[in-house]
C-alpha cells in the first residue's frame, strides 16, 4: 500500500496495542518501517536483530493492528511478506499521572544509541507562559512538524524530531488545587 494511501492515524486504545508500543525494540521496527515496506530479514539488518526476534516482534505488532503486510512474493518458493506501518502516524494515550511517558523515553534512548560524531540539535527551554500562549506553542510546534513530515523524502537518512511541552509538576499542581 503506497504511504499516501494510508489512513493518517492509528491512535493507541488497547492495552495490547500500548503493549507492543512500549517495547523498544518494537519502536525501533516500527522506525524501520515508517517510510518504505521492509521483510523480515531487512528489518532484522536494519534494526540489528536475529530475525526469529524481529519476527517475533513484528507478528506483536502485526496482531495489535499497528504494522500489516503490504505485498508478497515469491522468493525460491518461499513467500517473502514486505511490513509497513498501518498508518502514517500513532496518537498515544496521555501516561497519566506518575505513569512514564513511553514516547519520551523511546526518544531519550534513541539519543543516546546515535552516534556521537552525527549532527544534533538538542536543547531545553525554561518558558512563562499564559495558557493561551501555552496552547499557541503546542500547535505551532505540532505544525511545523507535521510541515517538514510532508518533505520527508525516504531515500534520505532518518531524522528524528522529539518535543515535549509541559507544565512541571510543581506548575501542574497549583493549577489544580493541591498544596
Amino acid at each position: 500500500m503506497p504511504p499516501e494511501d494510508l489512513p493518517e492515524t492509528i491512535h493507541v486504545t488497547t492495552d495490547e496495542q500500548l503493549r507492543a508500543v512500549s517495547n523498544l525494540t518494537r519502536h525501533r521496527i516500527m522506525a524501520v518501517l515508517r517510510f518504505e515496506p521492509a521483510t523480515i530479514t531487512q528489518i532484522a539488518e536494519r534494526v540489528g536483530l536475529a530475525k526469529g526476534s524481529s519476527s517475533y516482534h513484528v507478528r506483536l505488532l502485526e496482531r495489535a493492528g499497528l504494522v500489516k503486510v503490504v505485498r508478497t512474493r515469491k522468493v525460491r518458493g518461499v513467500t517473502e511478506r514486505y511490513y509497513a506501518m498501518a498508518a502514517r502516524t500513532i496518537a498515544l494515550p496521555d501516561p497519566g499521572e506518575g505513569a512514564p511517558d513511553v514516547l519520551m523515553r523511546h526518544a531519550v534512548a534513541d539519543l543516546e544509541a546515535s552516534s556521537a560524531q552525527s549532527e544534533r540539535h538538542v536543547g531545553m527551554a525554561h518558558l512563562r507562559l499564559t495558557d493561551e500562549q501555552f496552547a499557541e506553542l503546542g500547535a505551532r510546534l505540532e505544525a511545523l512538524a507535521d510541515e517538514y513530515r510532508k518533505l520527508s523524502d525516504p531515500t534520505l537518512p532518518d531524522a528524528s524530531l522529539v518535543f515535549a511541552l509541559f507544565h512541571p509538576a510543581s506548575r501542574a499542581k497549583e493549577k489544580g488545587g493541591a498544596k
